[in-house]
Order: C-alpha cells, then structure tokens, then sequence
C-alpha cells in the first residue's frame, strides 16, 4: 500500500503555539510504536490536503527532518470558526504488527425501497473497526444498498466487502442501513362539540347549564322601566 507523504518539522519551544499558528503552522505531537515522544509542526495547508486523502485509515509517510515515520493520524483539533485544523497527534505504527483502526463504510448502488416505495434511507453506522497489518488497511470498505428491496431491509457487518488479510472487529450482524417508510402528516382532528361540565363557569352573559335531575332555573324578571315624565303630568292633568 502506498502512503502518502507529509513534511514535518521539529516543534521549537521559543515559539509559542499561537505565533506558530498565525505563520501557518500546525502543532502536532508524535507517539506510539515505541518512538520517543516528540512535538512537530506541519504547514496548515499541506496539512489539510493530506488528511482529505488520507483520514485515519490510510498510512502517510511523515518526513520529519529527513527522518522518515508510518503514520496515522490519530487525534484532530479544529479551529470553531473556521474549521481549520488546530492540533494533530499522529501513532507511529509498527509494519509488521497488527493494529485496529476505525474504517468509513462507503455505500454504492441503488436501493429499490428507496427508489420505488418512497422509503427513507438511514445510516445507523457509518463506520466500523478493523484489525490488521497497517500496510492492509483499506481506506474504505463498501457496502451495497440494491439488497435494500423492502422497508426495513438492512444491511449488517456481514454485507461489507472485507479484503483479504482484514478482520472486522464488530459482530457480523450488527446494523449499519436500514430502510424506513416515511412519516405520515397527522391529521387533524375537528374541533370537539362544547358540552356542559358541571362545575364550569358559565360565560359572561349565559345561564349555566342545570345540573342532571333539577329544572332550570326562572330567567330574572325584567325591571320596569318606570313611566316617562309627560305620562305622568297627563294623568295628573285629567283629575284636575
């Protein structure tokens, strides 16, 4: 397996992390395989480019001072607004000793519940961990969705296309996609007939509902309106 090649230099300790950043430069620290432990800096940009190709599955070839390491990175820090990478470890790695990695898993083809049923597409798990000589290790292992013909079909660990020489490490029928039917909109239910309650208070205006096995009650009489002043002075008038 090829790896790819990043430069490093040695990390000098005059200069501060936040001076080194402002110039371009990326701490990193470098462990594992029985290597001294050793602070590094790489150039951000060159950085960024080899981790898109790589990721942590795939051995890159760390030059430090003409001093050449197999490495994986390990450990990534990211900037919160900018997203530009902050801090890097990288594992130093034995090439004759086996060693577990998180592997992505890629999904190819098309699924038919998808594409015919209108099901919706879920990744339950979009890696998984394999054991196995760092020059073996694939950058991806794929998994195929045209098995996916129904809901609720999935597809498990034992439906990766594993390479000769690797080992999964999850068992074999744990989910990785599934196939759901998509959510119906509620519908609405009609507003509920207003019904008397006893104990409730009636609106301003309204006479409250009898209680069962009593009779309503009489409507308040009405006041008189008393007679108006020239009616009154007519009668008097008359028994004059």
């Amino acid at each position: 397996m090829e790896m790819i090649p990043l430069k490093a230099t040695a990390r000098s300790s005059d200069v501060s992390v936040n001076d080194m950043r402002r110039k371009g430069g990326v701490p990193c620290v470098l462990y594992g395989n029985e290597v001294k432990n050793a602070a590094l800096q790489c150039a951000v940009n060159e950085l960024t480019k080899t981790y898109v190709k790589a990721g942590e599955s795939t051995l890159v070839e760390l030059d430090i001072d003409g001093k050449k390491v197999p490495v994986l990175f390990h450990a990534l820090q990211f900037e919160p607004v900018t997203g530009t990478i902050s801090h890097v470890d990288f594992y130093a790695v034995n090439l004759k000793k086996e060693i577990e990695a998180p592997i992505p898993v890629r999904l190819t083809g098309e699924s038919l519940a998808v594409k015919e049923l209108a099901g919706v597409l879920v990744m339950v798990l979009n890696h998984v961990t394999v054991r196995c000589l760092p020059t073996a290790l694939p950058h991806e292992l794929e998994a195929s969705l045209e098995k996916l013909t129904q809901i609720h079909d999935v597809i498990t660990v034992a439906d990766l296309k594993v390479p000769a020489g690797v080992k999964v490490e999850d068992p074999p029928e744990t989910v990785l996609v599934t196939v759901q039917e998509q959510r119906k909109e509620e519908e609405i239910q009609p507003a509920a007939t207003a019904v008397a309650v006893e104990g409730a208070v009636p609106a301003e205006g309204e006479a409250a509902a009898p209680a069962e096995g009593e009779a309503a009650a009489p409507a308040k009489e009405e006041k008189k309106k008393p007679a108006s002043a020239k009616a009154s002075a007519g009668k008097k008038g008359k028994g004059e």
